[in-house]
């Protein structure tokens, strides 16, 4: 197992606990099926015993990418769109919620650090209408100062959820 994935088990372990003092749900997402049997059963277990935290959701994305979401959902959907032998439409709604993250709200802004600007295969399906920020600062070094520039640019914008201009 790699360093990572040690670290990421041994974070599951340490915090899991207190996510759950605080009411936070955890959910994971992504193909955890490359994962070891332990690290799948942590990632089991710290989502069972925070499932029902409302206070806030912490999503991680282990072993994530958009394109396996879309491909994961359109694997779901033959076994559910048939009702009594009839074809089910399916529709943009319908498929959403086959997605790893149907049970979070598309994101209004996604800040992408490092000066890097590609949204790298994340969230492909939820980023349709999602509005862009790219900064040249490194993520650990993005601080309050640059959140508050990221949201005046949010601000500023006119979102058209796919309409062309007025």
């Amino acid at each position: 197992m790699s360093f990572l994935m040690r670290l990421f088990g041994a974070t599951l372990q340490r915090e899991t606990a207190r996510l759950h003092k605080n009411g936070i749900r955890l959910r994971v997402v992504g193909d955890l099926s490359a994962f070891d049997a332990h690290l799948r059963a942590l990632v089991k277990r710290g989502e069972i015993r925070t499932a029902h935290n409302t206070r806030m959701t912490l999503t991680i994305a282990a072993n994530y990418g958009g394109r396996w979401d879309i491909l994961h959902a359109i694997s779901e959907l033959p076994a559910r769109s048939a009702v009594d032998g009839h074809a089910v439409p399916v529709d943009e709604a319908s498929f959403a919620q086959y997605l790893a993250m149907a049970y979070a709200p598309e994101p209004d802004l996604l800040i992408r650090t490092g000066g890097e600007q590609r949204i790298s295969n994340f969230l492909l399906w939820q980023l349709a209408y999602t509005e862009l920020y790219f900064t040249d600062i490194f993520w650990p070094d993005f601080d309050d100062a640059a959140l508050d520039a990221a949201l005046a640019s949010y601000r500023a914008r006119e979102r058209r959820f796919g309409r062309a201009n007025a």
